[in-house]
């Protein structure tokens, strides 16, 4: 068995006015794990940081600029039985101030912006819903042991 973090996943939520909307994109039908909704994920690149390859891809599946960029305290785990391997995938979270047009590459062949409880319904993975109960208790601020550090991306 192999065992590689060789994959991120970064979450996008925006703020419309007091509430927190995450983007959930759709996965084309002819795509590996079709028709799935699911936040942006990647493959980290030779050479590439995590937090690198989460601006890269935020921008290849959704034309969109993060504004402030999180590492979330969790880290996803699952086996792919085919390669055998076990893969980690860093979580991230990814503040949009405006949303702006999402422009979808052919990865994907739907978006929308959900509340919590509808992106959990829509996740296949029950890491993928563990993931964005710990984001969502931060950013309402129930969880204050929790603590994520921002990574400094340039912005303002």
């Amino acid at each position: 068995m192999h065992i590689k973090a060789g994959m991120i996943e970064a979450h996008m939520y925006r703020k419309k006015g007091q509430k927190i909307e995450y983007l959930l994109l759709k996965r084309g039908a002819e795509k590996i794990y079709p028709n799935l909704w699911q936040m942006v994920t990647g493959k980290i690149h030779e050479g590439e940081k995590a937090y690198e390859t989460v601006l890269r891809e935020v921008k290849e599946e959704t034309c969109l600029t993060v504004k402030k960029l999180y590492v979330v305290p969790n880290v996803n785990c699952f086996y792919e039985p085919m390669r055998d391997e076990l893969n980690f995938v860093p979580v991230f979270l990814c503040y949009i101030e405006e949303a702006g047009n999402v422009v979808l590459s052919e990865e994907h062949s739907h978006f929308k912006w959900v509340g919590k409880n509808k992106a959990k319904e829509l996740f296949a993975w029950p890491g993928q819903r563990k993931s964005l109960d710990i984001i969502h208790a931060y950013l309402n601020g129930t969880k204050t042991r929790t603590k994520f550090v921002e990574i400094n991306i340039g912005g303002d």
